[in-house]
């Protein structure tokens, strides 16, 4: 099931790069396609946490923005920015992962697919972002 779930995020990753390079592109077609690709997911978590990352994108880049105020998102690299969105969807408006486990993916992904800092990066932000929800329980 983890397993499943990590390539479940990889996908929904490469889905949010691949529609901000190529604004055109259908995320359900591009979804699919990359889905084909990588194999064994949980293919309704992937959906899932996609139309939630489309669905909140907006409140996403708020709190993202809030916890990372030197680094706007346009200045950010494509993954990082991608696998924050993921993140911060699961940590905002999904409950059903611990908020170690959705950091934990995160940082192993951006360390796999971004820059040699992004995993640094996407730690400390989705740390302030679960910190900032914890503070409010």
């Amino acid at each position: 099931m983890a397993r499943r779930r990590h390539l479940s995020r990889i996908v929904v990753m490469q889905v949010l790069f691949e529609k901000e390079k190529h604004p055109s592109c259908d995320p359900d077609t591009a979804l699919e396609r990359n889905t084909g690709e990588l194999g064994e997911l949980d293919e309704g978590f992937a959906k899932e946490l996609l139309a939630g990352v489309t669905e909140h994108h907006d409140d996403i880049c708020l709190a993202i923005q809030s916890h990372a105020p030197d680094w706007p998102l346009d200045r950010m690299d494509p993954i990082s920015r991608s696998i924050l969105l993921i993140g911060g969807e699961e940590l905002l408006f999904r409950k059903d992962a611990p908020a170690a486990v959705v950091m934990n993916e995160a940082i192993d992904i951006a360390k796999e697919y971004g820059t040699p800092e992004s995993g640094k990066f996407v730690n400390g932000v989705l740390n302030a972002v679960a910190q900032a929800i914890g503070s409010k329980s």
